[in-house]
């Protein structure tokens, strides 16, 4: 499932592709007619993210509301689009290109009222600049449920994901299976910086590199995939502090994977 990190580029680039232009939105599918109709030339007028929601306000009052899920993905293009392929849930066109939409999980035009509401339901994203770390501290720190399945709730903290738990919880050192409220303040702003550094970069740069040059085989350069992570997907591989062999379980329906020795218990 994309995290956070993609959605918000998502969401960047849509603006920098369609800002300030009527748009022709349309459902090939059939799907959405009823939708894109509502939003069918119309000025797109902002985007913005909120965890892995996709918002994109169009005139003064109606928005595109995506959740692309596991399955969902955009793909852009210059120019006039070709024929429809396969199952486009929202084609986007202007005069400088267009952007389809497949298998999102939610996809639904809302007024200011629905907005909100998503906003309501969601944890502070550390990606935006309206994000309260003390509202996520204040749940965290009444919280017997293990920090590792915390961090995967929305409502806690939004955008996070598989990877960006595991990756974080090694870099500062905490075991997956801590009580939330176990933690020192000074372990969860530590947790909550971290978090903020490595999704930013991973807006940058459009992928997770979680990685210090000093742990990778390849030291300068690109970080190559295989040297991308410190634990996730590297279950039984040694630690790249330790030499610990990676562990693995299933936390939340999710993969878990952690450095026994570096996150003790």
């Amino acid at each position: 499932m994309p995290e956070g990190h993609t959605v918000h580029r998502s969401a960047r680039t849509l603006r920098e592709r369609f800002g300030g232009q009527e748009i022709i939105v349309s459902s090939p599918q059939g799907r959405f007619s009823e939708g894109a109709a509502l939003l069918d030339g119309r000025e797109l007028t902002d985007t913005e993210a909120h965890g892995k929601h996709l918002l994109a306000r169009f005139g003064a009052d109606r928005w595109l509301h995506v959740h692309l899920g596991l399955y969902g993905k955009w793909t852009l293009g210059d120019g006039a689009p070709d024929a429809p392929r396969g199952a486009v849930r929202v084609r986007l066109e202007s005069e400088t290109g267009w952007a389809d939409l497949r298998g999102p999980t939610a996809c639904e035009v809302l007024d200011e009222g629905g907005v909100a509401l998503v906003h309501q339901r969601l944890g502070p994203d550390p990606l935006r600049a309206d994000a309260d770390p003390d509202a996520v501290w204040a749940r965290i720190s009444r919280s017997r449920v293990a920090i590792g399945a915390l961090l995967m709730q929305q409502e806690v903290v939004a955008g996070v994901g598989a990877v960006y738990r595991a990756e974080t919880l090694f870099r500062t050192g905490i075991g997956p299976y801590r009580p939330g409220r176990s933690l020192t303040r000074e372990e969860f702003d530590a947790v909550w910086a971290d978090l903020v550094v490595l999704l930013r970069a991973g807006v940058r740069s459009g992928r997770i590199v979680t990685t210090r040059p000093e742990h990778r085989a390849k030291r300068s350069g690109t970080a190559r995939r295989e040297d991308a992570f410190y634990v996730y997907r590297r279950t039984g591989l040694p630690c790249r502090l330790c030499g610990t062999p990676v562990a693995y379980a299933q936390m939340v329906a999710r993969h878990l994977t952690w450095c026994p020795t570096c996150q003790p218990a």
